[in-house]
């Protein structure tokens, strides 16, 4: 317990960077994730291509190359930007592929009448995919979206080796400081336990509620 109680600041900071880029890049990775998944579904070819190669890509790239891309190609361009925004664009547009076809998986299980009898009504593509599509989409979503999300937070970590403060990231000061490195790890791990704990229940609780009775 040494390790915790005489470390509470370093801990501290430690969890509230890893919930802060947790919470950010998702709230990016939601917002990308289902305009693309929306693009990939267009009747317009050149955003269905855009959208097939944006997570053609990410998908592809290991995440910790993407973060050397960001973090350290992006300045080469006169973008200034703190690390953990960095941090936090990497992690979204990363994740934003995953929850891309997790939500594109979703609008197939919808009925093409559905769409069919809105665009009857006059409705365009954007109308119908917002207000018909995606809300039936989002019941069978939520588990698959909730288990992304838990992804990145633990990929969340990656973010330790380009100075940004974040959890993973406190056990070097701790091994500086003497202590030992079993123990620093395994609060290290009760940090993240209660970050992925925290995202599985808020999802447990949308999917009672909306989520498709199987």
């Amino acid at each position: 317990m040494d390790v915790l109680t005489h470390n509470w600041s370093l801990y501290g900071k430690g969890l509230l960077g890893t919930v802060e880029l947790t919470v950010f890049a998702s709230l990016l990775a939601l917002v990308l994730g289902v305009l693309m998944a929306g693009f990939r579904v267009a009747p317009v070819g050149s955003l269905r291509v855009f959208g097939t190669v944006w997570v053609t890509v990410l998908r592809n790239t290991p995440l910790t190359l993407l973060f050397f891309a960001v973090l350290l190609g992006l300045p080469r361009f006169g973008v200034a930007l703190p690390f953990n925004v960095f941090a936090i664009l990497a992690l979204g547009c990363y994740t934003s592929a995953f929850i891309c076809e997790a939500v594109r998986s979703g609008i197939n299980t919808v009925p093409v009448g559905q769409g069919e009898a809105a665009r009857s009504l006059g409705m365009t593509f954007g109308q119908t995919l917002g207000t018909v599509v995606l809300p039936q989409a989002f019941r069978t979503v939520i588990p698959p979206v909730g288990s992304t999300l838990i992804a990145l937070a633990k990929n969340s970590a990656i973010a330790g080796s380009f100075s940004v403060v974040e959890l993973l990231g406190t056990y070097k000061t701790l091994n500086e400081l003497g202590y030992s490195i079993i123990w620093s790890f395994i609060w290290i791990a009760v940090g993240y336990l209660i970050v992925t704990l925290t995202i599985s229940a808020l999802f447990n609780v949308l999917e009672k509620r909306w989520g498709v009775a199987r």
